[in-house]
Parts: C-alpha cells; sequence; structure tokens
C-alpha cells in the first residue's frame, strides 16, 4: 500500500509539473474575447515602412492595411507627424496622441 501511495505522488508531482510547463506566461496568453491582441510599434513601422527609410510616408501609410476611410487615415498621420515634415520617424510613430489643434 505504501508502495502505491509513492507511486501515485510521484505520478502526481510529474503530471503537475508537466502542465505547468505546457502552460504560456501570462504575456503571452490570449487576450479576454473581444480585446485586441497589443502590437509591437517596431513590427508594424517596419511593415509600414515599405521602401525602408527609416520613415513612413503619407503615401506608404495611405498603402497600410486597415486605412479604410482616407479622411480620417490623413488625420491620424497628421496627428502622429509632430514636425510636420510628412513623414513619420518611430518616435512618431509610436508616440500615444497627436499635436494638439492650436485656435
Amino acid at each position: 500500500m505504501k508502495k502505491l501511495t509513492s507511486i501515485l505522488a510521484i505520478l502526481a508531482v510529474g503530471i503537475i509539473a508537466a502542465t505547468a510547463a505546457d502552460e504560456k506566461p501570462a504575456a503571452e496568453a490570449k487576450p479576454a474575447d473581444g480585446a485586441k491582441p497589443k502590437r509591437d510599434p517596431a513590427e508594424m513601422f517596419k511593415k509600414l515602412d515599405s521602401n525602408n527609410d527609416g520613415k513612413i510616408s503619407a503615401d506608404e501609410w495611405k498603402a497600410g492595411p486597415g486605412k479604410k476611410d482616407p479622411a480620417k487615415g490623413e488625420e491620424m498621420f497628421a496627428k502622429k507627424d509632430k514636425d510636420g515634415d510628412k513623414s513619420l520617424t518611430i518616435e512618431e510613430f509610436s508616440a500615444a496622441g497627436g499635436k494638439k489643434k492650436k485656435n
């Protein structure tokens, strides 16, 4: 009986260890239903920078995926273009918010 208990205990510990090893860390876990997964801004920047010049032009921005409303896309681009040079750097692209309109 003691041997059987020991064997079952060892099996239980092994199963728990194997199950824990298969689980993903919290950072890799899927987001809750309805929530959008967070994307890496650097990866998104690289995808949009089609000519690999380190900047996203207005044309590259408009050609990007998910730009269904051209007017909204232009507005978003203008808000992110902090220095007004008609291109986005990785810093401008990654920054939250946009420029504030002056009255």
